[in-house]
């Protein structure tokens, strides 16, 4: 009996499959458009040069140590980076079910229950009438055979989902390491510009004062003392405005590091203290490979790419084969008699003959979506290439003008000592002096801003050179790999 029966199962799913194969052709995918075609490094000006190397933590070659803890605490305990890496795990555990999708399931089930059965109903006697325990024991195989590759491009969508998500977790980081460290320079840049305006409102104060006593001496009017009050509290003014942006960037910086709004009431980072190596002039067609937002953009083309073989193998038959084997009684005690036993195969097969048209507008919905991935992927690039070009452009142009300020600063300090000189020998008066000392002080404020800009402008260039992102073989999709 049960070889007729297993011979019977073999023979139903032979003849459905043959008439699978022979009605296919009933829902077909049809001629497709041609796909959107990705940018090549070459297209946005990449060369086969070296981009430079960034480290994982590049920030520590500027040799100060209370900006590498300040980053260390942000990448601990910002929710940015929290949220993103639940991502990760997120689209981790999604790629698991998927890949246990293509592996045989296996279950084993226990049901029990007593009832009185009705004297009038369906049932005859002795069960009519009578209460019995009705119990099943039984354990179960299925399998979805992957005939056509559903299951295999429903992985690799899958796992390029799973890099995806890693590669946007390193975009966040990257891009929170970088509003730190610009966060970090602006706070120093505010620290020295305080400083500056600060000793601006002692010189105007001895202005103010020397012009009260000329005016008293009558060689000078009250002109000249309502121009120099006028100064004085101007300068006072810009030394109060400089203490409130130093607040709320204590705050920002703060808040970015996942710390209460007071927590860096007393962070004090110099700008000196930050000390810039030799700056990356090159840039090659491995830069596309180290920027997580391409990789991350990427990876999406290879994921919507597979659920376009998804979306085809719709059109081909879909086979379940199944099978279960346990024991089902009437009565507890009669569980387990040889007489109890139950079991079958059941082989399944779902072919799309007439669907009215859904399975080609899925699959041109799929071709949709890596368009789309393959336009962001595009727009990516040329936004990684330009990022690049942009903050090498401005890193040089501002070394160039750091030297010529250099310059500038250096002159009025010297015309500065020079009055000094002239003052002391009695060729000049102070007025002279302080007047020369404004020169200096109205130099050294340009010279903070261009540091200022030359830190922010390599923070700019780290982040667009990936911020020390690494790549392996791992991380390339196969598709886009090929390609290049």
């Amino acid at each position: 009996m049960q070889a007729h029966t297993s011979t019977h199962s073999k023979l139903a799913l032979a003849m459905a499959l043959g008439l699978s194969c022979a009605l296919m052709g009933c829902a077909m995918p049809g001629q497709r458009a041609a796909p959107l075609a990705s940018l090549q490094a070459t297209q946005v000006g990449l060369d086969n040069a070296q981009s430079p190397v960034v480290s994982d933590a590049w920030w520590r070659s500027w040799n100060d140590p209370e900006l590498n803890s300040l980053i260390e605490q942000t990448l601990q305990g910002s929710p940015t980076v929290a949220d993103a890496q639940a991502r990760v795990r997120r689209m981790r555990a999604l790629s698991g079910v998927v890949d246990a999708a293509t592996l045989p399931q296996a279950t084993l089930g226990a049901e029990f229950s007593r009832q009185r059965y009705s004297a009038n109903g369906l049932f005859p006697p002795p069960i009519a009438g009578n209460t019995w325990s009705n119990d099943t024991l039984q354990a179960g195989v299925g399998w979805n055979p992957d005939l056509w590759g559903q299951h295999q491009a429903e992985l690799a969508s899958a796992i390029g989902q799973v890099r995806a998500a890693q590669a946007d977790a390193a975009v966040a980081a990257n891009a929170l390491v970088n509003q730190v460290v610009r966060g970090h320079v602006a706070l120093a840049r505010l620290l020295a510009q305080r400083d500056v305006a600060e000793r601006m409102v002692q010189q105007r104060q001895q202005m103010q004062q020397l012009v009260q006593q000329r005016r008293e001496a009558g060689l000078d009017t009250r002109i000249e003392q309502a121009q120099s009050e006028g100064s004085l509290a101007d300068a006072a003014m810009q030394v109060e405005s400089l203490k409130e942006q130093i607040t709320l960037t204590r705050h920002q910086l703060a808040a970015l590091s996942g710390q209460a709004p007071q927590a860096l009431d007393n962070f004090s980072p110099r700008m000196d203290a930050l000390k810039l190596d030799a700056m990356p002039t090159t840039l090659g067609a491995d830069l596309l490979g180290r920027r997580p937002d391409v990789v991350a953009a990427r990876w999406r083309v290879e994921a919507s790419s597979q659920d376009i073989e998804v979306a085809r193998t719709q059109f081909y038959p879909n086979v379940n084969l199944s099978a279960f084997a346990g024991f089902n009684a009437l009565g507890m005690n009669r569980l387990l008699d040889s007489g109890s036993r139950q079991y079958g195969v059941v082989p399944a097969v779902r072919l799309p003959l007439f669907d009215g048209g859904r399975l080609r507008a899925q699959l041109s919905g799929r071709e949709a979506e890596r368009d789309s991935a393959v336009a962001n992927y595009n727009s990516a690039v040329l936004g990684a290439a330009k990022e690049a070009a942009d903050a090498i452009a401005s890193s040089q142009s501002v070394d160039i003008q750091w030297a010529e300020q250099t310059k500038a600063l250096s002159s009025a300090e010297r015309a500065h000592a020079l009055a000094g000189q002239r003052f002391e020998a009695g060729l000049g008066n102070r007025l002279a002096v302080l007047a020369a000392e404004s020169a200096v002080l109205a130099q050294k404020r340009l010279a903070i801003d261009l540091q200022a800009r030359q830190r922010d402008s390599r923070a700019n260039l780290m982040r667009a050179l990936g911020g020390g992102w690494p790549t392996d073989a791992t991380t390339e999709p196969r598709t886009t790999a090929a390609a290049r």
